[in-house]
């Protein structure tokens, strides 16, 4: 099937889609930060560049775009039809670096999440799931500091 935007059309448009400060993401930032929970943002340092990063929880969360990052039974994440050989390449690399930042993330001791852009249509079952996951953290590392204290 051919295109119908034109080449140069296509190229503008892809340029215009943002790695960072997504709207998924801000909105994502903002149920933790009226949970009470401070964090970072894309911290280098960590393998995949988390969009979120709590240092004190040892926790991060990725706000992936379905269509990016092939979120498994989504309508979103249906598959050009033009160039599909490229296409399909290009999810593969995507999902196989999503996979191997998270395994570095853990071997790390760092706690992950994935929230997934189509989530946000509901936003109390999100902010539930982003709620379960901090807390969940938060007690995570009071247990490492109290061990860790117990053991000096």
């Amino acid at each position: 099937m051919v295109d119908r935007l034109s080449i140069e059309r296509r190229s503008a448009l892809m340029r215009r889609v943002r790695s960072r400060d997504t709207s998924p993401e801000i909105t994502v930032r903002r149920i933790a930060h009226r949970l009470g929970f401070r964090f970072r943002l894309h911290r280098r340092d960590l393998p995949g560049t988390p969009d979120i990063v709590f240092p004190s929880l040892r926790a991060v969360i990725f706000v992936h775009g379905c269509f990016w990052h092939r979120h498994h039974n989504c309508k979103k994440a249906s598959t050009p039809k033009s160039r599909i050989d490229f296409w399909t390449l290009k999810f593969e690399h995507n999902v196989a670096r999503d996979l191997r930042n998270k395994s570095a993330l853990r071997r790390l001791g760092w706690r992950v999440h994935t929230v997934w852009e189509c989530e946000l249509k509901k936003p109390a079952r999100l902010e539930r799931s982003i709620e379960r996951f901090l807390t969940t953290s938060r007690t995570r590392a009071r247990q490492i500091d109290a061990a860790r204290s117990f053991a000096k």
